[in-house]
């Protein structure tokens, strides 16, 4: 496996501004064939950098609602945050969450009507939350950039760098980047034992 090179990176980018741009006319931009663009699309995905393409619509044209912006700290004692999290998600009116290292979620929604508590309480048990802050948000915007990225895969059995040398395996549906055959090799034995000691 390679590591990314100025093309890739050109590419993402210009996904980034129309994810929805003709493989043709990725090819123009970087002075590549179609089929080339495509297959080094097709590597961005598989080793996860692209893990999939999504449309951008703004909320506000397509019904009311109040735009905020929360954290919220899930008792932990009661709940996983990660199921929290998956509740908001689902909830229809959330755009996007981040958790905090401290567990928090932090996420922008547009709440239906103006009764916050009474929206978060339907889609969220009430038990779960330890504590939150609402901010009214009069604008969003979002701007993701790819300048001073440096690209590295990260060896899932030893922590070194993934260069030319390393691997990609899929284990179980799930894609793993070994930096050696050697690393993958330990990994796949200890994956069996886990396994076979959860069964």
């Amino acid at each position: 496996m390679r590591d990314l090179d100025e093309t890739d990176f050109e590419i993402l980018r210009l996904l980034l501004d129309d994810a929805r741009r003709p493989y043709s006319d990725l090819a123009e931009a970087v002075d590549l064939s179609p089929p080339a663009v495509s297959d080094r699309v097709a590597r961005l995905r598989d080793v996860g950098v692209i893990r999939r393409f999504t449309l951008d619509v703004d909320r506000t044209q397509l019904h009311g609602g109040t735009p905020v912006l929360v954290d919220l700290e899930v008792d932990r004692a009661t709940t996983a945050v990660s199921a929290v999290r998956q509740a908001l998600l689902d909830s229809g009116s959330v755009e996007h969450v981040f958790t905090t290292a401290e567990s928090h979620l932090v996420f922008q929604a547009r709440v239906p009507d103006s009764d916050f508590a009474a929206w978060l309480f339907d889609v969220v048990d009430e038990a779960a939350i330890g504590s939150y802050d609402v901010t009214l948000l009069s604008g969003v915007d979002w701007s993701p950039d790819l300048g001073g990225t440096e690209f590295g895969l990260t060896c899932v059995q030893c922590g070194n760098t993934v260069d030319t040398e390393g691997v990609s395996t899929r284990i179980d549906g799930d894609l793993y980047q070994f930096c050696c055959p050697s690393c993958e090799t330990r990994f796949r034995e200890k994956y069996a034992e886990l396994k076979e000691g959860a069964g």
